[in-house]
């Protein structure tokens, strides 16, 4: 399988915090990576870091072969192949739930508006809410809001999806509307990113699971042997803490 993402010894250090050390891992197409850990473990820093919302400290950042944090690589071409979903969603507020999902499409994408409304429609039905798209996000419960948040993001048709924990601002019966609209996504053969703090989602749909603790990558593997099997202490407190939800 083709590699898409590879990240080499990354860093990043606010203040003298180092908040990530000497990350390594890798992203191949189609695949499903799930990372977990308790809060303040760098996660959702990392997946910042890989769509440069935050400037690494040190390292690499390699997508299809080449250094993104290179002088010459132009980082605005390269975020239009990341989708984000935000745990906020991050709609926006003045437009309807159709023109959330076609005005990055029209400004950076350069699509003609039926163009537009014609992918952001395609999308907006994979999520469920194609009925909403006279809707404004205030009239929407948060599960809706998290729904075309990632119909927005697939609009873009980007490489890969990063999810920062989508489901930590839902409430508890909105939060399987979500998952079930990204494991139909997973089986479409998307490649995802998703930091998340649901157990049980990880073990029915990641291909393999990123464990962090302190700002390094304690242990990666299968979800079978990371979160059934764990090698590392670390590892084992950490589930031994959340395996309720399994």
């Amino acid at each position: 399988m083709e590699t898409i993402i590879e990240i080499q010894h990354l860093s990043k250090t606010f203040g003298t915090n180092e908040v990530l050390r000497d990350i390594d891992f890798s992203v191949k197409k189609g695949e499903v990576v799930c990372i977990i850990g308790s809060s303040g473990s760098g996660k959702s820093t990392l997946l910042r870091c890989i769509n440069l919302l935050e400037k690494p400290s040190g390292g690499r950042i390699i997508y299809r072969g080449e250094d993104i944090l290179d002088e010459k690589h132009d980082i605005h071409a390269y975020r239009t192949k990341l989708g984000m979903v935000f745990q906020q969603f991050n709609l926006f507020n003045n437009y309807n739930v159709l023109g959330n999902c076609i005005v990055g499409q029209m400004k950076v994408l350069k699509r003609s508006r039926e163009e537009a409304t014609k992918v952001a429609m395609k999308y907006l039905k994979v999520v469920g809410m194609d009925q909403y798209i006279n809707a404004k996000p205030r009239q929407l419960s948060g599960g809706q809001k998290q729904r075309v948040a990632i119909a927005r993001a697939l609009s873009m048709e980007p490489d890969v999806m990063l999810f920062d924990e989508p489901t930590s601002a839902l409430d508890p019966e909105m939060v399987g509307e979500v998952l079930k609209v990204m494991k139909e996504l997973a089986e479409l053969g998307l490649t995802m990113l998703i930091v998340t703090h649901e157990m049980g989602f990880a073990r029915d749909v990641a291909d393999r699971v990123v464990f962090m603790d302190q700002g390094v990558i304690v242990e990666e593997g299968p979800p079978e042997q990371v979160l059934l099997n764990p090698v590392q202490e670390r590892t084992r407190e950490f589930l031994s803490r959340t395996l309720n939800q399994l």
